[in-house]
């Protein structure tokens, strides 16, 4: 059994299943041997490609991602990185599909800025509201806002993925109680999206109960992105399972862990 593979526990983005909860980017790479060797390591089956920064053939003359991702083998996501409205936004959807021959399951992200990389709410949900329309499956980069999330929900998105942290930042969960308010009112998957930095802050968003983390600088800006793959393969697997097992109910005080009846001694 490998990667989060109980029957009973299938990652679902509408008819789409998945044994990993893991979905990891392809940029900031030093190669595409080191893209493809990462990716291999994280044990991810989605993989985001930034339409607009990304040769997927468009190019025929510089190096395809697809030789280093090939979409017989992973269910590429791509997504509309670096759009800071809603036409941009669209318009790339619109290219990924014409690209991949009729694929439908993008991410969506909208910019407000160049330096925060926060989502321009606004224009994400225009975005959301078209994409939906025109028959796209959605995952929508989002701020970690609950009502919003539901909104996006409402709209018709497969799945709503807040910030932890901003864009490349490293932080880390910043609102634990914000991720955990989307995760309790959502009816769709909740992935964080942003600002992990290391194994134990994919942990620790599984153990909110998200549903899967996806990340890309975490991995491609460690100093041995391989490794940091493998890590992050291992601490989605186990902050699931403590979320599936129910953790202890927290305590103020000391309580022994060895029994205090039948002692030999006294």
């Amino acid at each position: 059994m490998t990667y989060s593979a109980a029957a009973d526990d299938l990652f679902r983005v509408g008819p789409r299943e998945f044994r990993s909860r893991l979905l990891v980017g392809t940029g900031k790479y030093r190669d595409l041997d080191q893209t493809r060797d990462a990716i291999e390591a994280s044990g991810a089956e989605i993989v985001t490609v930034a339409i607009r920064r990304t040769n997927i053939g468009q190019n025929p003359d510089e190096p395809n991602l697809l030789d280093v991702v090939p979409p017989e083998r992973y269910t590429l996501l791509p997504n509309t990185a670096g759009c800071f409205t809603a036409d941009d936004a669209i318009r790339t959807c619109r290219l990924a599909r014409e690209l991949l021959d009729g694929h439908n399951l993008v991410k969506l992200e909208v910019l407000g800025d160049e330096k925060t990389l926060y989502p321009d709410v606004f224009e994400t949900v225009k975005a959301a509201e078209t994409l939906v329309a025109e028959g796209f499956d959605v995952m929508v980069y989002t701020t970690d806002d609950p009502l919003l999330a539901k909104r996006l929900e409402d709209i018709g998105c497969l799945a709503v993925m807040p910030l932890a942290a901003p864009i490349g930042s490293g932080l880390g969960i910043q609102n634990r109680y914000n991720i955990r308010e989307i995760v309790e009112n959502a009816s769709v998957p909740v992935l964080v999206d942003a600002g992990v930095g290391t194994a134990s802050d994919a942990a620790i968003a599984m153990e909110l109960g998200c549903d899967g983390v996806l990340m890309n600088t975490a991995i491609a800006a460690a100093d041995d992105p391989v490794m940091m793959a493998s890590a992050m393969r291992h601490a989605i697997i186990g902050g699931r399972q403590a979320f599936r097992a129910g953790r202890m109910a927290p305590r103020r005080y000391a309580s022994a862990s060895s029994p205090q009846t039948g002692l030999f001694f006294s």
